[in-house]
């Protein structure tokens, strides 16, 4: 089935609890850590993502747009969140951290950039639990999807299929009503949907719309013979 991961980064940052509240059904809560280095902009950390592991029972998606990752990342797993996703551009030892990020209860996942390929990173994926196909540029929300990203999104699905692994395959930016479909038919199975859901005037309602979008697509989807 596929899965629906609202962004808070397009909540309303006074009302997190709320916010979290809006989303009930969500798979995920999607949590966009960034640090002004490694992306331009300034978000949230550790503080924060303590405090909505006690405000909602939705289990925490953290993405982490930061230098470092090595050092950091551990943290957040044992802050609470139940997958913690490092940039493969920023990890000095991508394999070391997945491993920690799994001994300390968390799902490792490992996201790219639209720019970096998948094919070097092969081998790595046995390590992981979720890859990450960015398809905008990390930093901001709201941009637009990069259609580009559709051929790239298959070619991992191949990978996947090829060495017979249970692994997610996740997509983040630009993706709304107009767009799931695509990403599901490409080979995505999980969703980040930011101002698609938080932009909605019903949140909850629109998951499940994404959801039901993303269901129908996967059901006639080239990829899915293969599973």
């Amino acid at each position: 089935m596929p899965q629906i991961c609202p962004s808070i980064l397009s909540a309303d940052f006074a009302r997190l609890a709320e916010e979290a509240e809006a989303v009930r059904g969500a798979d995920w809560l999607h949590v966009d850590v960034m640090d002004n280095h490694f992306v331009p902009n300034l978000t949230l950390g550790l503080p924060v993502v303590e405090s909505l592991r006690k405000a909602t029972d939705i289990p925490l998606d953290c993405h982490l747009m930061i230098d470092n990752p090595d050092r950091w990342a551990p943290q957040y797993a044992e802050a609470g969140a139940g997958s913690v996703t490092f940039h493969v551009e920023a990890a000095a030892a991508p394999v070391r951290l997945a491993r920690d990020l799994r001994a300390l209860g968390a799902r490792a996942s490992m996201a790219l950039r639209p720019a970096t390929p998948i094919e070097p990173y092969e081998d790595l994926l046995p390590e992981l639990d979720m890859l990450l196909i960015m398809t905008v540029e990390p930093g901001f929300g709201g941009q637009a999807f990069l259609d580009i990203m559709l051929p790239k999104i298959r070619r991992t699905r191949q990978l996947i299929d090829k060495h017979g692994l249970e692994l997610w395959l996740q997509v983040d930016g630009g993706v709304s009503a107009s767009t799931i479909e695509r990403c599901a038919d490409a080979g995505a199975d999980v969703f980040v949907a930011g101002s698609a859901v938080y932009g909605a005037d019903d949140p909850a309602a629109a998951v499940a719309a994404l959801r039901a979008q993303a269901q129908q697509a996967t059901e006639s989807a080239p990829w899915v013979r293969h599973v």
